[in-house]
């Protein structure tokens, strides 16, 4: 098989000979249909198989158009970065389109709740200076990513510092709140043992670097240097909105000083660091996520009920149970479950590139041929989709038939990803992770050409 990473130092040769790369030109693929959503229901897979047919592609061979070829759109939603509204036109680009992530509402309550817990059972050592103030700093990836949103809006919801801004809770950073004044946010209060405790986030702010990339471990780190030199000593708890950030600033600072630090993503690193003193992680199920990411695209191309594998058990026995994911007809999303990641149970969790054992079986090649599939990362950077996220596709696409080409964007702009997609009739299906939720079209304009 044929796989590449291209890096972005070989960025401008590859846009210029774009079309010496890749697998053999396909553009004459035997392309299968896929499934239209017909339901507002949410399920655990069983609406999945009262999907019809999409009749724009074509199980019985001959060309099929860019625009007609299946997609899935998957980890950045496509939606409106100040509103958080769903493009449906994305979601709909043609009837073998999915979205593939994670319930962000979900994951965002367990990683609060998992910060409360700690504080409550904790809370005769957490406050740190005896000030009776419980402090907690916090890294926001992204203002305008609905998954940044949800998390950020989940632990001020747990820990009671939220408050409301038309009709949800604000999500914007604070700066500084050392002295607890700002409108941002509030003080939250927690009673345990008969005495009452105020929770205070300290300081947040969006981690985005000089260059524009966000979700950046590396202001992160030095977010968190300027935070200590400040009000060090009233900091009692790190939050972050993944693990990426966490972990950087719990290497730069709250590691040396018992600090405990919360992540998202359920990396590698951060589950081992639980051992020495990272406060815990959520899993988003990568494992399901990759497999379904995939797996939409095999099922489309095979012309075969799109629950296949998924809800429904394949001719290879792979399954996934109602308790791992959910489907979302009418966004025409599959969202894997979170998992709280503690002291308690990390060790489950230390190899996070392993498949999932349900749906591990290989797909028999002769029932199921090879197809091209053309994939991008956004950030080859990001430590979460470099690290976990392509090892397991790369493990998928083996078991599932599929050539992948993998493409790393810089996480700055579209046009860094877009370049490297010149000549798409050369691929069966497409598998998008934007850098921006907002910026779909630059990928849909390009397959409608």
């Amino acid at each position: 098989m044929k796989k590449k990473f291209l890096s972005l130092t070989l960025a401008l040769v590859l846009g210029l000979s774009l079309t010496a790369c890749g697998s053999k030109d396909d553009s004459k693929s035997d392309v299968g249909t896929g499934d239209n959503a017909g339901t507002n229901e949410e399920t655990g897979g069983d609406d999945a198989q009262n999907e019809t047919p999409d009749d724009t592609g074509n199980a019985g061979g001959g060309e099929v158009a860019n625009k007609d070829k299946p997609l899935v759109w998957f980890n950045r939603q496509p939606s409106n970065s100040s509103t958080g509204e769903l493009d449906m036109t994305a979601l709909n680009f043609n009837g073998n389109t999915y979205y593939v992530g994670f319930d962000a509402n979900q994951g965002a309550e367990l990683q609060g709740q998992m910060v409360m817990d700690y504080i409550e059972a904790n809370i005769d050592t957490i406050d740190r200076n005896g000030d009776g103030v419980i402090g907690y700093v916090l890294a926001i990836g992204d203002i305008g990513h609905n998954d940044s949103i949800a998390r950020t809006r989940g632990v001020r919801s747990a820990l009671g510092t939220g408050v409301d801004k038309d009709g949800a809770i604000n999500s914007d950073p604070v700066g500084t709140n050392s002295d607890g004044s700002a409108s941002v946010v509030q003080d939250g209060t927690l009673e345990v043992g008969g005495k009452t405790y105020t929770i205070r986030e300290l300081a947040s702010q969006e981690m985005k670097n000089s260059a524009g990339a966000t979700w950046d471990a590396a202001t992160a780190g030095n977010a968190i240097g300027t935070w200590s030199s400040s009000f060090g000593e009233d900091i009692d708890i790190v939050v972050s909105n993944n693990d990426g950030m966490g972990m950087s600033m719990f290497n730069a600072w709250s590691k040396e000083n018992n600090v405990p630090t919360f992540g998202y993503d359920a990396n590698s690193d951060a589950v081992a660091a639980i051992a020495e003193g990272y406060g815990g992680t959520i899993s988003q199920h990568a494992d399901v996520q990759a497999y379904l990411t995939l797996r939409v695209l095999r099922n489309a191309l095979d012309g075969v009920d799109i629950d296949t594998g998924i809800g429904t058990a394949d001719d290879a026995g792979n399954v996934l149970s109602s308790d791992v994911f959910v489907y979302k007809a009418d966004e025409r999303s599959y969202y894997a479950l979170n998992v709280a990641v503690t002291a308690e149970n990390y060790q489950d969790f230390t190899d996070s590139t392993k498949v999932y054992a349900p749906v591990s079986n290989q797909l028999d090649e002769g029932t199921h041929a090879r197809k091209s599939v053309w994939l991008n990362i956004y950030n080859a950077s990001d430590n979460f989709l470099s690290s976990t996220y392509q090892p397991l596709l790369q493990n998928y696409d083996d078991i599932l038939n599929l050539d992948v080409e993998y493409i790393g964007g810089d996480g700055q702009t579209e046009s860094n990803i877009t370049n490297r997609l010149g000549n798409p009739s050369q691929y069966d299906a497409f598998a998008i992770n934007m850098v921006k939720t907002d910026n779909a079209a630059s990928y849909t304009s390009l397959l409608s050409q």
